[in-house]
């Protein structure tokens, strides 16, 4: 009797568990790539269609007044650990600062933790390599492109694909190279889907990334062909935005790739009810900053990479059917910051306290009137007063000036009143600037000292976890606007561990030049004559490194130029 007592005890208990588990909602996290606040039909785009998107907010919980950093990378590390980006070590978008710091809690690895299968779609921008890639921070399964965007640079599987690069992509399937046929926002769609699929049974959390409507601006026949005709004359721009005949013709390809994302995004959904568990999902759309190129902004002032509403406000929609039947706009202040511990609540997870996390869990927490919001954009890192803002309140300071100018060059507006920041306060509201300014300051002093900026992220080379590993040149530091350039300073900031090395140098544009190739590691510098191959390349092996940090400075002279490689192939032996 006793034996029995014990098993319907544990059974009991195992039972709850598992209906614990089973009652956990799944999470899907839908973003997109410099799509602004007015590429939508749901804010008042009449040029546009996305009847999905805008059915999903009409049934989510609208977050009017949700803000996120003005430019990917720092908005994308923001978003997985409800931390300014700063505090992650990412600072930029390439010029090496767009790498996550290991040390940094994700999304995934909250859900990971709690049994969740989590999966990532898309595009990552938080690092390439061990140990700061999807795989690296909590994800089960990725399916990814490098760098920021597929035929970039960074992106070395697709660089010299040019202008079909988001068609039949080489991409990253749990860091091996795959090849896919179709396009890309399909692509990533339809293994979204299999992930679902695969895992209804189970809680999950996927992540759909889009890279699109990221330039280069490539989308389908079919899609083009909507907007092909499309009279842009008629669309109002909001007084001082005018368009050219490229802007035109960008905002039909825009809006083309915006309706294949839209056509996606209702797949995606349709699964969800076939498969009978949209009830028990929280399905959330948002995108990353403000548009690239001018077109309608439904009013708003600037673009992306502008701290004005134009780069930083964009749509948030969370649907939840289980708890809330039916949408409603919520218009309390709320920003990327906040996704981990709202997601994390309506997980019933808790987040530990020995971190700082800077978002609130949206749903639960009232007091956030008046939270300060900090944004900054500039490339390397922040200048101060330089596209630089704190919200408060009814109130939000912009600082476009010197770093000792007087309180009377910055911008004052009153957000609740102007959300198109059209008035300037300054001249009638001194001492409500100079308070804001206060905190700009406490902010910026703050944040730079972050342990992950001293200390920046190094990619780890000789581990078992990636070899070979490729520099690729998103993760170059150097020069302020280091991108495709030849004739470039650069350098790789890498943790070596022991062991003996074979480097494998590629150079774009000078194939079957002579010359010397030097290679930097720490104190030690290695050379060797040599001409660069048919194919772009330069071997240099049986290279033994002692662990260290290390910047790696691979320089090839040749008449009279100093050569960056475009990537480097480090393979430990």
């Amino acid at each position: 009797m006793k034996k029995i007592f014990v098993l319907i005890i544990f059974s009991c208990i195992l039972f709850s568990c598992n209906k614990k588990e089973i009652d956990r909602p799944n999470v899907i996290l839908i973003i997109t790539d410099d799509q602004g606040f007015g590429d939508l039909g749901y804010n008042g785009n009449t040029n546009i269609s996305t009847p999905n998107i805008d059915t999903l907010a009409d049934e989510s919980l609208r977050f009017n007044n949700f803000y996120v950093s003005p430019v990917c990378a720092p908005t994308r590390s923001s978003l997985m650990t409800g931390r300014y980006s700063l505090r992650t070590g990412v600072r930029d978008t390439y010029n090496g600062g767009a790498i996550m710091s290991t040390d940094e809690i994700t999304i995934a690895e909250v859900l990971k933790e709690a049994n969740y299968k989590t999966g990532i779609f898309g595009k990552w921008h938080l690092g390439d390599n061990y140990p700061s890639r999807p795989s690296d921070q909590g994800f089960n399964e990725s399916l990814i492109h490098l760098s920021g965007g597929i035929g970039q640079v960074g992106d070395i599987t697709n660089y010299f694909q040019g202008n079909t690069s988001y068609f039949d992509p080489m991409l990253w399937l749990n860091n091996e190279k795959k090849k896919y046929d179709g396009y890309c926002s399909d692509i990533f769609t339809n293994e979204a889907i299999n992930f679902i699929d695969k895992n209804k049974s189970e809680n999950f959390f996927c992540y759909l990334s889009f890279n699109a409507p990221h330039t280069p601006l490539q989308l389908p026949k079919k899609y083009y062909e909507m907007y092909k005709d499309l009279d842009l004359e008629k669309v109002s721009n909001q007084g001082d935005i005018i368009m050219s005949e490229k802007d035109k013709e960008d905002a039909k390809k825009v809006y083309g790739m915006v309706s294949n994302i839209d056509d996606n995004v209702g797949r995606l959904l349709k699964k969800l009810d076939e498969l009978g568990i949209s009830e028990n999902t929280i399905v959330i759309f948002m995108t990353d900053n403000g548009p690239q190129q001018r077109r309608y902004v439904s009013g708003l002032r600037g673009l992306k990479s502008d701290v004005y509403n134009g780069g930083i406000k964009v749509p948030f929609y969370l649907r939840y059917p289980r708890f809330f039947s039916e949408g409603q706009d919520k218009n309390i202040f709320s920003a990327h910051i906040d996704v981990l511990p709202t997601i994390s609540k309506l997980c019933g997870i808790s987040l530990s306290k020995k971190r700082i996390i800077d978002g609130i869990d949206l749903l639960s927490n009232t007091k956030n009137k008046n939270r300060s919001f900090f944004s900054y954009w500039t490339r390397r890192l922040p200048e101060l007063y330089n596209n630089i803002s704190i919200q408060k309140g009814d109130y939000k300071l912009v600082g476009n000036t010197n770093y000792n100018s007087p309180i009377t060059d910055f911008e004052l507006f009153n957000i609740t009143k102007d959300p198109y920041e059209k008035i300037n306060l300054i001249e009638t509201n001194q001492t409500k600037a100079s308070i804001l300014k206060v905190e700009i300051d406490s902010f910026y002093n703050h944040l730079i000292k972050s342990k992950n900026l001293v200390e920046q992220p190094r990619i780890i080379i000789g581990s078992e976890f990636e070899n070979p590993t490729i520099l690729n040149r998103n993760d170059a530091s150097g020069e302020r606007g280091i991108w495709a350039q030849s004739e470039v300073y650069g350098f790789w900031r890498t943790k070596m561990l022991d062991g003996t090395y074979n480097f494998k140098f590629k150079f774009k544009d000078i194939n079957q030049s002579l010359g010397k190739m030097l290679l930097e590691i720490g104190n030690k510098t290695f050379n060797i004559n040599s001409t660069v191959d048919n194919e772009g390349y330069i071997i240099m092996n049986d290279i033994y490194v002692n662990t260290g940090n290390y910047d790696i400075i691979p320089t090839f002279k040749t008449e009279r130029k100093n050569i960056l490689p475009f990537w480097v192939e480090i393979t430990k032996i």
